[in-house]
């Protein structure tokens, strides 16, 4: 989805850890720390706080880390459309074809069978899904008429085997706004790898729009950073995007979780200039484009409370810091390709795509959001 570099930078030498400015699984969305409003920021100060709690939060976060384990992702790929089986109970079943768009669909054990969509995610080249799997075993998936190099990935991110990532051991905050580090939820760095190289390598530039998505999952999820490692897997390794598509994903308890790999500077979806780093959220719009996605599916529900509020102070501080306006019309211009979009700096997904992102509800709340990021 995301468009060409025009230059592509070295791949790092190997995986690593965010070790700087995060936070821990036990961190939830700080209070503190309003921007102050027309403020010239630069990205040191964008990373910082600007309460004594939030102080008391960085020094601590850079004392060190500490031990957490998580599931190891397990993962079995079949290719093909009909019948498969899984040693381990599926949290989530990601499908690809190429072909028609429409006409896909799946039964998981001897459920009954559902169409396949897209949801959030678009392919240049027929469809894809990522279905709620309920602990399945096996599946059956039925391919449009015609289509091609069907193939699917059974994946759990529950029940595997520990493994053991360096968490920030003091939470931080982005301006006010407490996030989980990519470590902190258990992001596997190997799967922006493939052939010993990162996958996706690093590319930036100016920020010019946010884009709201929702995550077309389950809402009420009892395990959202399981969640979050499907999604991961789901994008990396199955549409092999080499990470996942958004620079930051709200559960809905309110809890942001840090996206799309952005280097080892202290900033979240930011270089140490202040360019965002290119993600996979808005196919043929991706560069200069941050992606915020909410947990859940919003068409006919509207987010919970606090995750609408998390969205809301997310925007304010990134808009903020790069000096944008949330309500104002742009014409967005592609740093790579040079097409244009007319569309509002905050927006979501339908306003670049033909897709029902980020639900009917969602969608019908972003003017309040973004006249409350306007603030």
């Amino acid at each position: 989805m995301s468009e060409p570099p025009t230059s592509s930078p070295a791949p790092s030498p190997a995986p690593a850890h965010r070790r700087k400015r995060s936070l821990s699984r036990r961190g939830v969305i700080g209070t503190a720390g309003a921007v102050a409003a027309g403020a010239a920021l630069t990205p040191v100060v964008f990373a910082a706080t600007d309460s004594a709690e939030g102080a008391a939060d960085t020094a601590a976060g850079a004392s060190g880390t500490t031990p957490e384990t998580f599931p190891a992702t397990r993962t079995a790929a079949a290719t093909g459309a009909g019948s498969a089986t899984t040693a381990f109970a599926a949290s989530y079943v990601g499908v690809r074809w190429s072909g028609a768009q429409d006409g896909a669909r799946i039964r998981l054990a001897d459920g009954a069978w559902q169409q396949l969509s897209g949801g959030c995610a678009t392919v240049d080249d027929g469809g894809t899904a990522l279905v709620a799997a309920d602990a399945a075993t096996s599946y059956e998936v039925q391919a449009p008429q015609g289509a091609t190099g069907v193939r699917s990935l059974a994946i759990d991110t529950t029940g595997g085997p520990d493994r053991t990532f360096h968490v920030p051991k003091e939470p931080t905050r982005v301006r006010g706004v407490r996030y989980l580090s990519r470590p902190a939820w258990g992001a596997d760095e190997s799967k922006r790898y493939k052939d010993g190289k990162v996958n996706s390598p690093e590319v930036y530039y100016p920020l010019q729009a946010v884009t709201v998505h929702h995550t077309d999952t389950p809402n009420d999820d009892p395990d959202p950073a399981a969640t979050v490692r499907g999604i991961y897997e789901y994008h990396a390794v199955t549409l092999d995007w080499g990470d996942i598509g958004y620079h930051f994903l709200i559960d809905e308890a309110g809890v942001v979780y840090e996206g799309r790999y952005s280097g080892e500077d202290p900033v979240p979806a930011f270089d140490a200039d202040g360019k965002v780093v290119t993600a996979f959220h808005t196919g043929g719009f991706n560069s200069g484009n941050l992606g915020i996605a909410l947990l859940g599916t919003l068409t006919d529900q509207g987010p919970t409370p606090a995750a609408k509020a998390s969205l809301t102070r997310l925007i304010k501080v990134i808009t903020r810091f790069k000096g944008l306006d949330p309500q104002a019309k742009i014409t967005y211009v592609n740093p790579v390709n040079g097409v244009t979009k007319d569309v509002t700096t905050v927006g979501g997904h339908r306003d670049w795509l033909q897709t029902e992102c980020p639900g009917q509800t969602m969608y019908d709340l972003l003017t309040e959001v973004r006249a409350a990021a306007a603030r």
